[in-house]
């Protein structure tokens, strides 16, 4: 013997052996390890690219939002979208302050344009711009100096000028209330970023013009050399709280509070996006699983004749890890190069919104990141030896006596199911749910997925056991049974092989568990916007300006005009403003609408119940989002700034909101009059007075002498267009569900293949005692067509599970509202048929090849 395991010691024969146990494995079975290998891939390039769009948006997003306030030290802002410009002299003579530049900040309407949004126009003081900000000043054609001070001149990015198809000297008309404001451009801004829309007009021209004498947006200041930035922004904080209570926040370009603005605006999406996108490296972590589980189970033999001849329990081991850790290496390699070709062509095609509407208007350049790289790349590397570690542990503790003998393969994969640990993972994984977010992440809510799908995993041994040895009894009491040798031999097959079938039912569990889980997730969210929107609609007719933006509106007159109308019988006005209530977050949206205080659910979608406004109390109601983000409960007050100050209201109730992931506040539409005195309004809802048509309305409405700037629609058209946008969003979600589709069913078609090529002497050994070719292949498309069923039913069970973390805490936690569960029958059935049709099919199309080699060739290494 120690002649023999003198060679096996030797580093170089040791190397020579792991190559060519290695390569021959990849030779024999090349389709598994090419499955393997691309699930691996894709797992990863979907969440590198994915990592890569999503940072190059957000960087470029930023740097956008930062080059609009050019070198100054510390900015001033209202905590309502305009303030009283009577508090800029005072900012202006404060110790400290070399320059301040005021800033009014609009986001107009284009007349005639219905697409892209509203234009963003900086309105500035040149000469105290020139100090800060120089970028932003327009460069005026030659010979027109004073360009920048006409009331008439408008100065666009490059982005802008291509968005609205004009050039130096066009005319443009941008809304201003129901009526237009006819500007001229003037020349381009050449130094705004690639992509940004934005425009650049004095700030006395536009004070005027879009009627907003006196008020301003921002100030930005320049400090003088030597003062300590952080000392007067906290000075200065604190004059301004003691003089002008709740109404300014004072902070410093791109600092953290505006990093966590911009981040929290997006930053659920994100996360999410990535988490789908590693669903197929979950998956394919199962197959590298299942391709060395089985590996392992057919080269059993072999195993144990090289610990016969000198090798050792470690170097077994390794050799085994080394064969999944190389499934996973090229895996991962594949995947940061495919990931960065695929974020490349989608920014350079797609931009970086990927549908969601958070970075419209950006053109980002992709930038390889080498330590997100190295992050995927270990996360392929990884989930590959996750997957071969319970193989190579069996492989190596392996009792070399017993491994020799034929027939003893069932003892690797008792070995390998455990009941216990997967009990522990389904019990840790309830236990999860209850905990609360991360940072306001639902990670618990991640790892709960994870913990039930490893635990279903493991019990797929045991549960088939259990399944089929009831159906095995069941049928031998039948009368038929003696007369069907092809069913009883497959029910005895399924019955006492539960190992081998539960790692075949592993890849079935995985693959439709969570493309059920992720089809309802959708499904329920689309379900419940569209019922959200049939009860948020109940007017006839809905009105609002055309061009959407800051500057529309419809003022008391235009109010009275479209009230007058015969074929109104009620209409309500709505009012919609921006709030911004932390710093360090975005603004929440304020509606102000007549509001049924006797029964708040006519007016609203409440969740729970509303409460009784106290004697004296203003009420509110806050959507799911803005009563989570603020932590804010029912009863409770909250302070909202208006008018110039802060006002506490009482919280009478929580309602549904879809549209705005950062909050929103309904508040009566008298009682924000009656403390702001702003009368105008921003759309209306109309019903029908008897006899009256919808047609018939919206011809009277665009028959108003300012009809033309009116945008009229009905409910059903609405609700098109927001399914619409809702399923623009979740495009990228859809393809993601669909690329877990396609890696399912490669990942069932490798597995039932696999064994199947591995059952040649078992099929030999049938055919020598009588069974024909036939109905071998019979009892191959019954156990793949049984242990498919049976895969499926416990898929839909378990994905039906995951569902209800998906739904009730992953959604809650990352978007903070609630929705209905719907599932969605015609897709599950679809793809359960398409897997039912793959495992026959695969085990027909393997066991014609199995059975090619002939019975005597079969059974010839059969000891």
């Amino acid at each position: 013997m120690s002649e023999l395991s003198a060679p096996l010691a030797s580093p170089a024969t040791t190397r020579l052996l792991s190559r060519w146990l290695l390569l021959g494995e990849w030779r024999a079975h090349p389709v598994r390890a090419l499955v393997a290998i691309l699930a691996i891939a894709i797992g990863v390039s979907l969440g590198f690219a994915i990592h890569l769009i999503n940072a190059a948006a957000f960087n470029e997003f930023s740097t956008a939002v930062k080059s609009l306030s050019g070198q100054a030290d510390v900015q001033v802002a209202g905590r309502e979208a305009l303030f009283d410009e009577a508090i800029y002299p005072w900012l202006a003579q404060r110790d400290g302050v070399a320059v301040a530049s005021p800033v009014l900040e609009l986001q107009a309407g284009v007349a005639g344009k219905k697409d892209g949004g509203p234009l963003h126009i900086l309105a500035l003081d040149v000469f105290r711009a020139g100090f800060i900000s120089p970028d932003l000043i327009g460069a005026p054609a030659e010979g027109q100096p004073f360009d920048t001070l006409a009331d008439d001149a408008l100065f666009l990015s490059p982005a802008a000028l291509r968005w609205l198809n004009v050039a130096q000297g066009d005319k443009i008309a941008l809304q201003s209330g129901t009526g237009t404001v006819p500007l001229r451009v003037a020349g381009s801004l050449q130094r705004a970023r690639a992509g940004q829309r934005i425009a650049v007009m004095d700030i006395g021209a536009a004070q005027w013009r879009f009627h907003k004498t006196g008020k301003l947006s921002r100030i930005d200041l320049k400090l003088r050399q030597g003062v300590n930035r952080d000392a007067f922004q906290a000075d200065l904080s604190r004059a301004l709280e003691a003089q002008y209570p709740g109404r300014f926040q004072v902070g410093q370009p791109n600092d953290e509070n505006q990093n966590s603005r911009n981040n929290n605006l997006s930053r659920a999406y994100r996360v999410n996006l990535t988490v789908l996108a590693l669903v197929a490296l979950f998956t394919g972590a199962f197959l590298v699983f299942s391709t060395q589980a089985l590996s392992v189970i057919r080269r059993r033999g072999q195993f144990a004749l090289l610990r016969v001849l000198g090798m050792e329990r470690g170097q077994l081991l390794r050799q085994v890890l080394l064969e999944g850790a190389s499934l996973g290496v090229v895996g991962a390699a594949l995947g940061i190069a495919g990931g960065y070709a695929m974020a490349a062509v989608a920014l350079r095609f797609f931009g970086g919104d990927l549908g969601a509407g958070y970075f419209a208007g950006v053109q980002p350049q992709v930038q390889f990141t080498p330590v997100a790289a190295f992050v995927y790349f270990a996360l392929g590397l990884g989930v590959a030896l996750l997957g071969c570690a319970a193989p190579a542990l069996e492989a190596a503790r392996a009792t070399p006596a017993i491994a020799l003998k034929s027939g003893s393969e069932e003892v690797v994969t008792t070995r390998l199911a455990k009941t216990w640990p997967a009990l522990a993972c389904l019990l840790l994984a309830g236990a999860l749910t209850f905990l609360p977010p991360v940072f306001e992440l639902p990670l618990f809510g991640y790892l709960s997925i994870a913990l039930l799908l490893i635990g279903a995993i493991a019990l797929m041994p045991q549960l088939a056991a259990v399944v089929f040895r009831f159906l095995q009894r069941a049928w031998l009491r039948t009368d038929i049974c003696a007369h069907a040798p092809v069913r009883s031999l497959t029910l005895a097959r399924l019955a006492n092989a539960s190992g081998q079938a539960g790692i075949a039912l592993g890849g079935v569990l995985s693959s439709f568990s969570l493309m059920v889980a992720m089809a309802i997730m959708v499904s329920s969210f689309r379900v419940s916007v569209d019922d959200w929107l049939l009860q948020i609609l109940p007017a006839d007719v809905y009105a609002r300006t055309a061009a959407s933006g800051g500057t529309a509106g419809l003022n008391p007159r235009e109010q009275a005009s479209i009230t007058a109308l015969p074929e109104v019988a009620r209409v309500d006005f709505q009012r919609v403003r921006s709030l911004s209530l932390a710093p360090d977050r975005p603004n929440v949206v304020l509606l102000a609408r007549p509001i049924n205080l006797q029964d708040t659910g006519k007016s609203m979608v409440l969740v729970g119940d509303a409460l009784p406004v106290p004697d004296g109390a203003k009420p509110v109601w806050l959507s799911e989002a803005a009563a989570d983000l603020y932590s804010v409960k029912p009863g409770q007050q909250i302070a909202l700034p208006l008018a110039g100050a802060l006002h506490k209201f009482f919280v009478a109730g929580i309602w549904r909101d879809y549209a705005r992931s950062s909050g929103a506040v309904q508040m009566p539409l008298d009682d924000y009059r009656a403390l702001t005195g702003d009368l105008d309004v921003s759309d209306a809802a109309l019903w029908l007075a008897k006899d009256a048509t919808g047609d018939a309305l919206q011809q009277r409405l665009k028959a108003l002498p300012f009809g033309a700037s009116l945008e009229v629609s009905n409910p059903s058209a609405i609700r098109a267009l927001s399914l619409q946008i809702f399923d623009r969003s979740f495009a990228v979600t859809y393809l993601l569900e669909a690329i877990a589709i396609v890696i399912g069913l490669f990942g069932v078609a490798a597995t039932f293949s696999a064994q199947t090529l591995a059952r040649a002497r078992e099929f030999g050994m049938l055919r020598h005692v009588g069974v024909t070719r036939g109905q071998i292949l019979s009892i191959l498309a019954l156990e793949g067509g049984a242990l498919t069923a049976l895969g499926i039913a416990t898929g839909f069970v378990l994905g039906l599970l995951i569902s209800f973390v998906l739904v009730f805490i992953v959604n809650p936690q990352s978007f903070h509202w609630t929705m209905q569960l719907h599932l969605p029958w015609p897709l599950i059935a679809t793809v359960a048929a398409a897997l039912l049709t793959a495992a026959a099919a695969t085990a027909l199309i393997a066991g014609r090849q199995a059975l090619s080699a002939g019975p005597i060739r079969a059974v010839r290494e059969d000891w």
